[in-house]
């Protein structure tokens, strides 16, 4: 019998300190190591400095959600989700690392149920609202469980006050919430300003806006600089070609351009990426600063840039009129638009103009201004055929079954004291679109240069969605009156063609909302898994440096490429790089959409703030058993509490249909409503509304 059996039998039997087992057992150390082996594999458990056994299926879980007397842990490897009663929680708070104990089966169609054994690992960073007890005593309201109150200790509480933003650290814990305590550690201003909320949630999801010294060192020895001779040397010198930039207005940080010619078997079309591994090398503070971020996050009117702005907005920005060193895709197009070739150059380029989108669109649709006629006349030509090309683009994109997920993004509108006084649906027109269907051109080929080479590298990779997941779909579906045009396995097509058939539709944001949760998450990977919703076998992210690390770290690979390194040398020197890229990048990704998707909210609560009252027409977006979801023209949503639907219970259907069976009353998905608004919270990005009869 090994040690490790003897010590679980040991403990088996009864309870043992480590002291008691090391003098049974011997040999010290490797009985620390294998309790600690012991505890990880949930085998057993360690408390008040005993050691005992684990009964039954143990679980490493993490908590993800925490109500008023429930919460749910999921499952580090499967990603199972278990109910946990509130009698079995122990404390834990969400984030929290635990050791659950879980039952064999569901009760009745929901999620096993488990007990939390041991909290493992604790995430004792919490980010609220601070409110007053009747006594006087300071709550924190977490952002994370806002029914679960943490009391702050009053020699900690340093200047706080009710109504502010804060974030608190847990300096003690008990077997209960009501026994936890708090310390505040920093104060972010009223929570009322969507703008003290957004530095909240930046907090929260551990996204810094100061870079360390060392690199805003190296940055400012960058400021103002110009591209050399020297740095021009041994590139292809594209400066004589008709290259552009189309952009937002205020956009700062360019960092594609594009050109295209037509030539005697089709076009050509060109895509020049800023060369920003030029100027952040391995090893650097830069390089270290940007891949701790992992991407830039966008929010209102602010970024928080993975880059400092003197590179970004600087040497890094392709700003029209000077000399600039990029990373160049050069793609042989025949006349339908299909890549016959395509090659990487190291080049240096000088943008003619800086296009703005609406400017484009406007020329385009032969509705622009003088003066904007006479700013784009030196590239005119290279427009028009350029919309030509992405005709044919998009007409490949379609017949490949890519799908189009609408997304209903918001364009908010502040004032000069920084408070969202507007919300706006933000309209893609065709100049957007043209720039999308050539980057995407560019991502592809670039994919495909690096697996046929055998590169190290780092893809955006997309799996088909998983069957469960399909399951749901086709219930929302047939909720709405629809037929599910696929069986367990669905292509891109058949989703893009149920796409297509309810754009514009008010089933719109429901069937696009459901195919949208129906799909894995896209992440980076090191293996050229595919991308299932764009429908291509090949994905990379190229076209992006100054605001994504995994851009930035495919421009290293290729240069070295570039410079006839070889795919053994790469592999050496890049494997456990892009490793460490992947999967940094994706974790950084996803805590920056979160991040973009909570402060969104909140601006968007503080514009309705202005609108206490006022009656709007609106479509229901989702149904829940405690009331409907509608979503205005603006993409603002709110709740319509079932108290305020109906004096009655309410029966919700196969979660799409909310019905009040004494009056005949009903609500589904797709339903065109009138509201009123009666509530908006910035603090936590609520909005409520009421039907009006």
């Amino acid at each position: 019998m090994s040690l490790k059996e003897k010590l679980l039998r040991a403990i088996e039997e009864e309870p043992c300190s480590y002291k008691a087992l090391k003098d049974r057992l011997g040999n010290p150390k490797k009985v620390r190591k294998l309790l600690d082996e012991l505890c990880g594999e949930g085998k057993a458990r360690e408390e008040n400095g005993r050691y005992s056994a684990v009964h039954g299926q143990s679980v490493r879980c993490t908590l993800v959600k925490l109500g008023r007397g429930f919460g749910f842990a999921r499952s580090v490897d499967t990603q199972e989700e278990f109910f946990i009663p509130g009698r079995f929680l122990r404390g834990a708070m969400p984030g929290d690392t635990l050791l659950v104990q879980v039952s064999a089966e569901a009760r009745g169609e929901g999620n096993r149920e488990g007990r939390v054994l041991e909290v493992t690992a604790r995430q004792d960073r919490l980010v609220g609202t601070i409110a007053r007890r009747e006594d006087g005593r300071l709550l924190l309201i977490p952002d994370a469980c806002p029914q679960t109150t943490v009391l702050i200790k009053r020699s900690r509480e340093e200047g706080a006050q009710a109504g502010e933003k804060a974030a608190a650290q847990l300096v003690a814990r008990g077997e209960r919430h009501e026994d936890h305590r708090a310390a505040v550690i920093l104060r972010f201003g009223t929570a009322d300003s969507a703008a003290n909320c957004a530095r909240a949630i930046l907090y929260r999801q551990n996204i810094e806006a100061a870079f360390s010294e060392a690199a805003l060192q190296q940055a400012r020895a960058l400021e103002g600089a110009q591209v050399t001779g020297r740095e021009r040397r041994g590139r292809e010198d594209l400066r004589g070609a008709c290259i552009f930039t189309i952009d937002g207005a205020d956009t700062k940080d360019i960092d594609d351009a594009v050109s295209v010619e037509r030539t005697e078997y089709g076009y050509r079309l060109g895509v020049h990426i800023a060369d920003v591994s030029h100027y952040v090398q391995a090893g650097s503070a830069l390089d270290a600063d940007a891949f701790r971020r992992g991407t830039s996050v966008y929010y209102a009117d602010q970024v928080v840039p993975m880059l400092p702005r003197e590179l970004s907005n600087g040497i890094c920005s392709l700003n029209p009129g000077e000399d600039r060193l990029a990373f160049s895709c050069l793609m042989e197009l025949d006349c339908a638009g299909r890549v016959t070739d395509a090659a990487l150059k190291k080049s240096v380029i000088r943008s003619r103009v800086k296009g703005v989108y609406n400017e484009v669109n406007d020329l385009l649709a032969g509705r622009a201004a003088e003066p904007v006629q006479e700013k784009y006349a030196e590239v005119a030509p290279s427009l028009a055929l350029l919309a030509e090309v992405y005709e044919k683009l998009a007409a490949l994109h379609r017949a490949r079954g890519a799908m189009e997920i609408e997304s209903d993004e918001a364009k908010f509108i502040l004032n000069e004291e920084g408070r969202c006084v507007d919300v706006q649906k933000r309209v893609r027109g065709t100049a957007e679109r043209m720039i999308e269907e050539c980057m995407l051109l560019a991502n592809e080929s670039v994919a495909a240069i690096a697996r046929r080479a055998k590169l190290p590298f780092v893809y955006r990779v997309h799996p088909a969605p998983e069957a469960a997941r399909i399951d749901a779909l086709t219930d929302l579906l047939l909720a709405c009156g629809l037929e599910a045009p696929f069986h367990q396995k669905p292509s891109a097509r058949s989703l893009g063609m149920l796409l297509e058939q309810t754009r514009d539709t008010p089933l719109a944001r429901a069937v696009h909302t459901g195919v949208l949760r129906s799909m894995a998450k896209a992440v980076y990977s090191t293996q050229p898994a595919g991308h299932f919703g764009l429908a291509l076998a090949d994905y990379a992210h190229f076209t992006s440096p100054i605001r994504r690390y995994p851009d930035l770290a495919i421009h290293r690979i290729l240069s070295d490429w570039l410079s006839r390194a070889g795919a053994q040398a790469l592999h050496k020197r890049y494997g456990a790089f892009s490793e460490a890229a992947a999967q940094q990048s994706s974790e950084r990704e996803q805590a920056a959409m979160t991040a973009e998707r909570d402060i969104a909210d909140c601006y968007k609560a503080e514009a309705m703030q202005a609108h206490i009252g006022e009656e709007y027409e609106a479509v229901v977006s989702g149904v829940t058993s405690f009331g409907i979801y509608a979503e205005l023209p603006n993409t603002v949503e709110g709740l319509i509490r079932s108290d305020r639907l109906s004096e009655h219970a309410l029966t919700l259907t196969a979660g799409m249909c909310l019905s009040d069976p004494l009056s005949g009353q009903s609500w589904k998905l797709g339903d065109v409503v009138r509201v009123r608004v009666e509530a908006a919270d910035t603090a936590s990005g609520h909005v409520d509304f009421s039907l009006v009869r």
